[in-house]
């Protein structure tokens, strides 16, 4: 990570400033976008997206659940002006044709376009989520030129997701979770899914962030967290070193993030980099979920265990409760009342060491 005087410096330079900017092709669409884009998921200042667009980023990419709607619309005021010279991807989780269809209305109305280059279909994360309503509802859309292309987006189940999209025969772009702490074999999937022609966008890319203060309270704890100083660039540049990723969203919230995340372009990866993700790996190793689908038993009260340390992730990980508290609160009444504390033992265990019944206590505790 860059001493904080060289990143202000960045920042205030002219635009003209010497800056490397990388592009690949997104699938066969025929966009060429940058290594680096931008997720605003978490992000509410418009002047960072301003300012990546100065920069050179050409990619943006939304969703119709995010900030409930507030999200979209910021985006939106950000890009006035200047949206015919950039790409701009938003998502639906609605589960039926016509509420899908009415989720890409209101998208275009909140972003102020009058198309999507990219639609998803979102958290697709079990074969069955992908239905033929769902895909249809995208041919529509597709006919009345609101959308160019069409996507589909996944957290988990890789192994099981991934090949069926590929067999869908319908994909024009895959967004996914893919970063360094991930099972190898996602490698493997990765570069199956982008020779069958399909764009690959990679999301998640700082396996759950981590680099807040409040997860370093001792003097111990506080040196690891130097030694591990650049890990979340690290992480961005892991991803970008695969050839059969197109582009990334890495969540920005401030200009401290987007100068970092920028460099990434311009910058291999190095065996330093190699060093902090390893020391990164150990640390996370207990907080973070990878989603690879390996736990054993189930959770007897039907919690839903990686969704839920998903959410955790953006509270500790990412400094973003407010984004975790929202996810958590949208579960079902039933699966919020349920409180770890009172099962004598957990059923579900990491093969990566997770502290999962630990985790989903501090879940309920923040978010319940």
């Amino acid at each position: 990570m860059a001493a904080t005087s060289s990143r202000r410096s960045f920042l205030t330079a002219p635009l003209s400033a010497p800056a490397k900017v990388n592009y690949r092709p997104l699938g066969t669409t025929g966009m060429k976008v940058t290594t680096v884009g931008f997720g605003c998921m978490i992000t509410s200042d418009a002047t960072v997206i301003e300012r990546a667009l100065d920069m050179g980023i050409n990619y943006f990419d939304t969703a119709r659940v995010y900030g409930r709607g507030n999200n979209e619309r910021m985006v939106g005021t950000a890009l006035k002006g200047r949206r015919k010279s950039v790409y701009l991807s938003s998502k639906t989780i609605s589960p039926t044709r016509q509420a899908a269809l009415d989720d890409l209305n209101t998208s275009l109305r909140e972003l102020e376009t009058d198309y999507l280059d990219i639609w998803y279909l979102h958290a697709k994360n079990q074969p069955q989520a992908i239905t033929d309503d769902l895909m249809e509802a995208q041919r529509i859309a597709k006919k009345a030129g609101k959308i160019r292309f069409t996507g589909i987006s996944n957290h988990s189940g890789h192994k099981q997701v991934l090949p069926a999209v590929i067999a869908a025969k319908h994909f024009d772009v895959l967004l996914t979770s893919y970063h360094f702490a991930m099972e190898p074999g996602t490698a493997d999937l990765i570069r199956a899914v982008r020779e069958a022609g399909i764009g690959v966008v990679a999301m998640k890319v700082m396996a759950g962030g981590y680099r807040s203060a409040s997860y370093y309270p001792t003097a111990d704890d506080l040196r690891a967290k130097l030694q591990r100083e650049g890990a979340m660039l690290a992480a961005l540049k892991w991803v970008i070193r695969d050839s059969h990723v197109d582009t990334t969203v890495p969540s920005m919230v401030d200009a401290d993030q987007l100068v970092e995340n920028f460099q990434a372009m311009s910058t291999p990866f190095s065996d330093a980099d190699a060093r902090a993700l390893a020391a990164q790996l150990e640390f996370i190793r207990p907080l973070h979920c990878r989603t690879c689908g390996q736990c054993s038993g189930s959770c007897p009260q039907g919690l839903p265990v990686s969704d839920m340390l998903r959410y955790l992730s953006y509270a500790d990980g990412y400094g973003q409760f407010p984004v975790g508290r929202e996810k958590f609160a949208a579960l079902p009444e039933a699966v919020r009342a349920v409180r770890c504390g009172d099962c004598r033992e957990c059923t579900v265990q990491c093969p990566n060491g997770v502290r999962v019944a630990e985790r989903l206590a501090r879940a309920q505790e923040l978010f319940a």
